[in-house]
């Protein structure tokens, strides 16, 4: 269960936005902050993060298992589990998320600001028809009839390759492969026309044929100029469809870079490390194991005990600073 929580605690401007005023800025998270309070100590899932996502691009937030990428994507849409504490902002077209009502936040949900889960089979209910489910979104809009719907939703189906549109729509979801299932989402992410989609994990668990048909999926919504943000620790899939990369670990950012910049030459050490992982590059694993939120991290640079060129310096903790044209990076050895 989630809720949204206004937030009193407000911050300065964004320390990493300036870009010389060329940036078209749909959404800004401002020293957002998601805190779980355990009965000993207290997880940072989300710490001090400024971002800034710009219209019509396609973001992808990458990183391994429990960096904080799922809690931002939910923190962006004012989902939080209840008993967490949250500071900062997140602004949508000059709103702040974490300040409007429930209803409020309705009227964004689905219709400006759509979320794919990443976990499809569990995300649409198996005893309804798939067709009802993809076109939930528009039934909250005015002017929207049954039949109409209908008719959005077989034009959804045959853009994404749900095919045969009229079957598949009066099927269930037990009766779809799980890259079926997946486009299925998209089409229902697109289905009102959304300016923003926040696909979570949205290649998790399928094969190669199903990935490149998500891809392709999520190249015909890139062409609708819906701005895309794409939470994935899949670093092709981030490669094909990324305009710029974002690196979180340990709940914080540590590096935000032009994709083909990232690509040909990573910032963050942490960085260099995904990508020595790849294949192609050795499948060479990062030494060491991420420092545990709950408390046993207190300061310093959070990749410094897996870091082979951690110093002294290292046990403060490093701003995210701008280190090449408007790539931004948290390590001192850019300072």
């Amino acid at each position: 269960m989630y809720y949204n929580i206004c937030n009193y605690h407000k911050t300065g401007p964004c320390r990493y936005r300036d870009r010389k005023g060329t940036m078209s800025i749909i959404i800004e998270v401002n020293q957002l902050s998601v805190h779980f309070p355990l009965s000993t100590a207290t997880v940072k899932a989300v710490d001090g993060v400024d971002l800034a996502v710009e219209e019509r691009e396609t973001l992808a937030i990458i990183g391994e298992s429990g960096s904080g990428k799922s809690v931002l994507g939910t923190a962006i849409l004012g989902l939080f589990p209840p008993t967490c504490t949250v500071s900062g902002t997140i602004t949508y077209e000059g709103k702040d998320l974490l300040c409007l009502s429930e209803e409020q936040l309705r009227s964004v949900r689905g219709l400006q600001i759509a979320w794919i889960p990443q976990n499809p089979a569990s995300a649409l209910n198996p005893s309804m028809r798939t067709g009802l489910q993809v076109g939930e979104p528009l039934s909250r809009q005015a002017g929207w009839t049954r039949e109409r719907i209908h008719e959005r939703v077989l034009e959804l189906f045959a853009k994404f390759r749900v095919l045969p549109p009229e079957e598949r729509s009066q099927a269930y979801p037990d009766s779809y492969s799980g890259g079926m299932l997946q486009r299925s989402l998209v089409a229902m992410g697109t289905s009102a026309s959304p300016k923003v989609i926040i696909a979570d994990e949205p290649t998790k668990g399928v094969d190669t044929l199903n990935k490149e048909s998500i891809a392709t999926a999520f190249r015909e919504v890139r062409n609708q100029g819906i701005t895309l943000v794409v939470i994935t620790h899949d670093l092709d899939f981030a490669r094909e469809l990324a305009d710029r990369v974002v690196v979180m670990y340990n709940g914080a950012v540590l590096e935000i870079s032009d994709k083909e910049r990232f690509f040909e030459r990573p910032l963050h050490p942490y960085s260099a490390g995904l990508l020595r992982s790849l294949p192609e590059n050795g499948l060479v694993p990062i030494p060491g194991r991420a420092t545990a939120r709950d408390g046993a991290f207190t300061s310093g640079c959070r990749f410094r005990s897996r870091c082979p060129g951690a110093g002294e310096r290292c046990a403060e903790e490093p701003p995210l600073i701008r280190a090449r044209h408007d790539d931004a990076v948290r390590c001192w050895n850019y300072d």
